[in-house]
């Protein structure tokens, strides 16, 4: 027999509501990926309001799997998103919502005493075939930049498995085509925190900044955590160059270039360093075997570890370091170095084409040979030969 509710639990249960996820600011509640991607731009104005800063956001893109009931979500918040300031208009297609986020940017050409707001950020969201087809977009809007108190974060749904489209996705290359630094979150409370983060990092350095989901992760459910106050967003020190790095009109091409490549990507990792967006997790000092990986695959190394009976005591006996990454684009150098120095070999694991294989042994390859750890990930080596190469062995 059941035992009976106490008046206290009782009390609790009659003020609860399914809307609790978008109408509470504090507390833990439970939902999915695809509701914490609708809450991200109410926590951002909360933050925003908490910094005193009047400001208002924009949501526009097209749907696809696995972001395919975000735009039905996000209809379902309309109230909750119009007490703060965010209005939610679909795009046509993929490039007119993109090109839509863009002029959220532009705002501050308008005439003097017409701003209603300190500045508008955008979220622009779509699957894998919609951010190929918005490159030109993101390229263009990249390199214009974003306002201070704006932020533009893409947000793009990856279909690994094919699961709803004709070919597979994995949109880490095309943003990192395009210049946008890539978050990627493996549990749905870093959906919440990665966004606040990628939209700081658009402000600071900027860029417009990426997130990308895939299905096992933004279509999973969890205990989150809302306090907003629980999240530390540092802004480091960095030298910007005369006029800053937002944008700017008129504003020649090759100006802007130079902007992005000596001055934003550079802010972009002095903010992933100032915040630990990547950070060890396991160390000791007598470790010899590296794990790094980011994402779902993050989850599934843990998983394994698990699977195997490695404790965290245990991983500390054999010697075996693990480190996770958060932004896989631009890989950050001296946090990698960190995690790297003293190891003899690192094992990285990622989904699809390497992303942060190729960056790692790009900052270690000027390592002495006797203290450089061997990178393996997608490709193995033979008993003994060290000649490396992604190509050295066949699959």
């Amino acid at each position: 027999m059941n035992l009976p509710l106490s008046q206290e639990v009782l009390r609790a249960l009659q003020s609860v509501s399914l809307d609790d996820k978008y109408a509470l600011e504090s507390g833990r509640v439970f939902m999915s990926g695809i509701q914490a991607l609708v809450k991200l731009p109410m926590m951002q104005r909360s933050l925003d309001a908490l910094h005193s800063r009047n400001t208002a956001g924009f949501i526009s893109g097209y749907r696809g799997s696995p972001l395919g009931g975000y735009d039905q979500a996000l209809w379902n918040a309309k109230q909750h998103l119009q007490k703060q300031n965010i209005v939610f208009q679909p795009g046509v297609n993929e490039e007119l919502a993109a090109t839509a986020i863009w002029g959220t940017q532009q705002l501050g050409f308008a005439p003097p005493g017409t701003q209603r707001f300190d500045g508008v950020f955008g979220i622009w969201y779509g699957k894998g075939p919609g951010v190929d087809r918005c490159a030109d977009v993101f390229k263009h809007a990249n390199m214009a930049g974003t306002t201070p108190l704006g932020g533009a974060l893409v947000i793009a749904g990856d279909d690994h498995v094919a699961k709803s489209s004709t070919a597979v996705h994995q949109s880490d290359h095309i943003f990192k085509a395009c210049g946008l630094p890539v978050f990627f979150p493996s549990t749905v409370q870093e959906i919440l925190e990665y966004g606040l983060h990628a939209i700081a990092m658009s402000r600071f350095a900027g860029v417009w900044t990426s997130m990308k989901t895939i299905q096992e992760v933004v279509e999973s459910s969890a205990r989150v955590n809302l306090d907003i106050h629980s999240i530390k967003i540092v802004i480091p020190e960095f030298a910007m160059p005369p006029g800053g790095v937002h944008i700017r009109w008129p504003d020649h091409a090759l100006d802007q270039e130079a902007r992005l490549f000596h001055y934003k990507w550079y802010a972009a990792l002095a903010y992933v360093r100032a915040n630990q967006l990547n950070h060890t997790l396991i160390k000791g000092s007598q470790d010899r075997l590296g794990l790094i990986a980011s994402g779902k695959a993050f989850n599934d190394m843990r998983q394994a570890l698990f699977d195997l009976g490695l404790t965290e005591t245990e991983c500390h006996q054999l010697g075996v370091r693990v480190h996770k990454v958060g932004v896989v684009w631009p890989l950050e150098a001296q946090l990698t170095r960190e995690f790297a120095t003293g190891l003899r070999e690192i094992l990285v694991v990622e989904e699809k084409r390497q992303m942060i294989e190729y960056q790692l042994k790009e900052e270690l390859y000027n390592w002495r040979p006797e203290v450089r750890p061997d990178v393996l990930g997608k490709f193995n080596e033979m008993p003994g030969d060290h000649s490396g190469g992604e190509w050295s062995l066949p699959n």
